[in-house]
């Protein structure tokens, strides 16, 4: 794998730009860096653990706690009739008790909780518990879901020219169905909420969550109180990837509550096997598709059914499906198609937000279907995918997305050119052919795939954000924000776009914790959108500051503002230059404001949630990547032998981070579709919740020759610093994987004489997957 060497910082130097360290990572080398868990506890303070449903689906007649009241140190059971505000969610279906309410929805779901002296006493004390439950017939698929119209939101059509016609006069058609599975997030920090009760009825917690704000919302409704009347601080995460953007806020409610009925502080924070039975995971998809296309590959016409795995509620699964929709063309122009979505309701978990949010299963869809299509007429797939790209040029009139969005900051060509001669690709696959011809056992296979994903949330009103900047008279800055630090970086991005605006080192910018008493309504730090806004709304409010001192200097100079700037700790007019902190001092003693806010408002979007058409995302980031798999035909093991990577992140904040961003993305990636498999038995019981059943990848799972560049251009849009996002698209690059497994599989089946038939390959691609796959349709059939 290539290393990103950090380059330093130095005191003049633009801190935009360079590679510098996280501003975290000393402290988590030496183990300074507190999480939840590491904050010292208040005297007091008491510990909750969940009482969990052993049934999938069932009515819930009470609670026998008699066990667990007898064992030491517990101080009792809290339940649904302890909550003094609404017994439901502030979620936004509104459709999830806070405790299970006269049924239960699947196993893991929380009945209430045990508080105890200790953690251990705690959890013990919750599995004496015992729930009178009626059983009742449980839905554990989708397709019976579907069948059922089982359904936690309506259904969701779109549809653009006439699909059906275009089928009907399609000189090639192929009918397909995949199966892709879900994703435990899997966070090095598991779900925690520490709740201290305040004076005056007033709440403070400490919660590991991407979305703060909600957390102080849903633990105000619960209480039955305002939102002023609690604040909710978070330093840092040990990762989030999602799901920690609404399913902390559970955590912080239960806490909260075993707190308020014991008028003391109370931490809840779930062992690994709970944290997987309780949350939510990447949502399971199901996919029908007929699709109509010429004789170069290139579609003429689609239909395409999507059913997404939503769980027991609503959650986030109405966005998240609404991306999958969004991002079923991936890179590819689609004239007539129609797409329907259905968002099922089943008796397990509800799903959740994930790395990509719906994008990578609408992703995986398409590549299958070029892949399924390249196959069929005997082509190259790098060559049909890129017949199929949507056109930079708009006389071509295949510029335009199935929910009317122009794509007008378009490098698919010469970004996947880039590629395809760096990685050798042809090379490659001509070697790869001969290789095939000669190993009977070992086949190897090779993708390359891109990847366009929009930026901004679907939900217009969340693109907006707060930041606060405070220049102290010495000459450093604090500042604050609304988003969140799960180790993406975030917080280094923000203060290296501070310390330009000021003109400062970077040493001498400080970004503290997350925090609801100091930007409020803040929005989550998800869709790949933490730096684009909060970096934005920092360097407004260090801009208004800056524009103060610069009105100041240039008083003293008889200057305009204009002609005075900021760089390298110096402040330059006409007349001379001034130490930084020089400047400041005299300002403040002339009482010149030297802190401020700053708010944006992400620009050009707009979308109608009832038609899904608009202009949903500010602009597009996109990339490309090759990767070289070998598979045991005999057993179905493989294994990933080379990835190269060319990524757009627009003019780089940081490049190191960026790039250790598109590895992780990546990898994590191609866990979701090789190792990372999910499984539910006939009584809906998640029988893979441990490291033991539940495979991440491993440092053993990355090839040697892991190559990943960016790709030399500015965001088209005015993005801060001409930056683009970075956290979600590569997650999507890692469908490489997926599509080179099934070269590797179709070049073995094609020597059995099914050279052309789809290659239906389950995701994750397991071990018995891969075998399955390796059979021919008859047997498969």
């Amino acid at each position: 794998m290539n290393t990103v060497h950090e380059a330093a910082v130095t005191a003049t130097a633009p801190a935009m730009g360079q590679s510098a360290f996280h501003e975290s990572a000393i402290a988590q080398v030496q183990g300074t860096a507190q999480y939840v868990d590491d904050i010292p506890e208040v005297r007091g303070t008491l510990y909750a653990a969940p009482i969990l449903s052993r049934v999938a689906h069932g009515q819930l007649h009470g609670v026998d706690a008699g066990k667990a009241l007898t064992q030491p140190g517990v101080r009792g059971v809290v339940l649904a009739a302890d909550i003094p505000g609404d017994p439901i969610l502030a979620a936004f279906g509104h459709d999830e008790p806070i405790f299970a309410l006269g049924s239960v929805q699947h196993v893991g779901q929380v009945i209430g909780l045990v508080v105890a002296d200790s953690v251990m006493g705690a959890r013990r004390a919750a599995r004496l518990v015992e729930a009178d439950i009626t059983p009742l017939p449980a839905i554990l698929d989708v397709h019976q879901a579907h069948q059922a119209q089982s359904y936690v939101q309506p259904p969701v059509h779109v549809r653009r020219g006439d699909a059906a016609a275009a089928l009907a006069a399609a000189p090639h058609r192929l009918q397909g169905s995949l199966e892709v599975g879900g994703q435990e997030h899997f966070y090095l920090e598991g779900q925690i909420a520490y709740a201290l009760p305040m004076e005056q009825e007033q709440w403070w917690i400490y919660s590991s969550s991407q979305h703060p704000g909600e957390v102080q919302h849903w633990v105000a409704h619960a209480l039955g109180i305002g939102n002023h009347a609690v604040t909710v601080a978070c330093r840092r995460m040990g990762g989030g990837f999602g799901g920690k953007e609404t399913q902390s806020g559970h955590l912080a409610v239960w806490a909260t509550l075993a707190a308020r009925k014991f008028n003391a502080p109370v931490k809840l924070r779930l062992d690994r096997d709970d944290d997987f039975m309780v949350t939510g995971k990447r949502h399971p998809f199901a996919y029908a598709w007929d699709v109509g296309f010429d004789a170069t590959g290139r579609i003429t016409g689609l239909q395409l059914e999507m059913l997404a795995n939503c769980g027991f509620s609503a959650d986030l699964s109405g966005p998240v499906a609404d991306r999958a929709i969004f991002h079923a063309d991936n890179a590819y122009f689609l004239s007539d198609v129609a797409i329907s979505s259905y968002r099922c309701k089943l008796h397990t978990q509800s799903h959740t937000a994930f790395r990509g949010f719906g994008g990578p299963q609408g992703v995986i869809v398409i590549e299958t279907i070029m892949g399924d299509i390249a196959r069929s007429l005997g082509l190259d797939a790098l060559a049909v995918r890129r017949c199929n790209y949507y056109d930079a040029d708009p006389a071509a009139a295949r510029d335009m997305t199935h929910y009317q969005m122009r794509v007008e900051d378009n490098i698919l060509l010469p970004i996947t050119q880039k590629l395809e001669q760096s990685a050798r690709y042809q090379q490659r696959l001509a070697a790869i052919s001969a290789w095939n011809a000669d190993n009977p056992v070992i086949q190897r296979g090779i993708a390359l795939t891109p990847v366009k994903f929009g930026i901004s949330f679907t939900a217009t009103l969340f693109n907006q954000a707060g930041a606060l900047v405070h220049v102290y008279t010495d000459g450093t800055v604090q500042v604050n924000h609304g988003g969140t630090e799960m180790g993406q970086g975030l917080h280094t991005k923000v203060a290296q776009i501070v310390a330009d605006e000021l003109g400062v080192p970077l040493a001498q910018v400080k970004v503290t914790a997350s925090d609801t008493s100091k930007v409020p309504n803040a929005s989550a730090t998800a869709a790949s959108s933490g730096t684009d806004l909060n970096g934005r709304a920092a360097q407004y409010a260090a801009r208004s500051v800056r524009d103060n001192l610069a009105a100041f200097v240039g008083g003293l100079d008889q200057c305009g503002a204009g002609a005075v700037s900021f760089a390298g700790g110096l402040v330059h007019s006409p007349k001379g230059q001034r130490a930084f902190a020089d400047v400041v001092q005299a300002a403040y003693a002339n009482r010149i404001q030297l802190w401020s806010d700053g708010f944006y408002r992400t620009p050009k979007i707009h979308y109608d949630k009832t038609t899904l058409t608009g202009r949903p995302f500010y602009y597009f980031a996109y990339g490309v990547a090759c990767t070289e798999v070998a598979i045991d035909t005999l057993t179905g093991e493989s294994k990933v032998l080379a990835i190269d990577v060319l990524y757009d992140a627009g003019r780089s904040i940081n490049p190191a981070i960026d790039i250790g961003q598109v590895e992780g993305g990546f990898i994590q990636g191609m866990g979701w579709l090789t190792t990372e498999e999910l499984v539910w038995n006939d009584q809906g019981l998640l029988t893979t919740h441990a490291p033991s059943t539940y495979k991440i990848p491993a440092t053993g799972d990355v090839p040697e020759h892991f190559k990943v560049a960016l790709y030399e251009e500015p965001n088209r849009e005015d993005n801060v610093g001409g930056s683009k996002a970075v956290g979600e698209p590569p997650f999507m690059l890692a469908v490489s994987v997926y599509e080179a497994l099934r070269h590797a599989i179709g070049s073995h089946r094609a020597k059995q004489g099914n050279g052309n038939a789809p290659v239906r390959l389950q995701a994750p691609a397991t071990a018995e997957h891969v075998l399955q796959a390796l059979q021919t349709p008859e047997i498969q059939a």
